[in-house]
């Protein structure tokens, strides 16, 4: 946790007003730093036969005046070991472009196509009304017939990054970058239901409780309800 975010968590859940050199130099004097930035590494397997690729419609547009407006959506990997076996497990999320919140997120130790699927029908089944512009890469689930068949039932349209353009997904990318700056890079995991509890445990800690400076120095579920109140 950098100082910029200490400061707002000491305001917001304790009161205690700092200002951002105050912060500072309480964390030099300390040592307390935050974790750095890793190179991300992608999981995404392309299919060089794909059934329907999307133009990039979303066009590096990450603002949206609403929720369910814009959704991003990627798979992940992470490693566990059991002795000297390596061992992966693999998240799929899907990320509001509004209010940053994971409107879904499903978990498997196979990236494969069930795995998007099942992570798209979780987020339906949570928002049945939604009909956003969805956007991901070109990994093989996305440019799957299936998966473009369930797009067009629920009305939203498509749209993909283009070849080895990351930042076209940026604030998808940049979820994965936070989550495993924060919980994972750093540990060594060696059972799986642990893992797993510790991913859970923070996508909740991630919509429910962490600050934002984007959102106002609100979380995601705080920011999107504000929204839903008002509305």
């Amino acid at each position: 946790m950098g100082y910029r975010r200490i400061r707002d968590e000491l305001a917001m859940s304790h009161d205690i007003q700092a200002n951002d050199k105050r912060i500072l130099r309480i964390c030099r004097s300390e040592r307390i730093q935050s974790t750095i930035k890793w190179k991300p590494k992608g999981c995404t397997k392309a299919d060089r036969n794909p059934d329907h690729v999307a133009k990039n419609y979303l066009n590096r547009d990450f603002h949206a005046d609403s929720p369910n407006e814009k959704w991003l959506t990627d798979v992940t990997e992470f490693k566990y070991y059991i002795g000297i076996e390596v061992h992966k497990m693999y998240l799929s999320a899907i990320l509001d472009l509004y209010d940053r919140r994971i409107v879904a997120y499903k978990i498997s130790n196979r990236n494969d196509t069930p795995l998007v699927m099942d992570t798209f029908d979780e987020a339906v089944k949570l928002e049945p009304d939604a009909h956003p512009l969805f956007h991901s890469d070109r990994g093989f689930q996305y440019t799957s017939a299936q998966f473009h068949a369930r797009l067009k039932k629920h009305h939203m349209r498509q749209s993909m990054s283009r070849v080895a353009r990351c930042i076209d997904n940026g604030p998808m990318e940049g979820f994965w970058g936070i989550l495993k700056r924060e919980m994972y890079y750093g540990h060594r995991f060696t059972e799986r239901e642990k893992l797993l509890s510790v991913i859970t445990d923070y996508i909740d800690y991630y919509n429910n409780r962490r600050l934002q400076h984007k959102l106002n120095i609100m979380a995601p579920m705080a920011y999107h309800n504000q929204y839903m109140l008002a509305a």
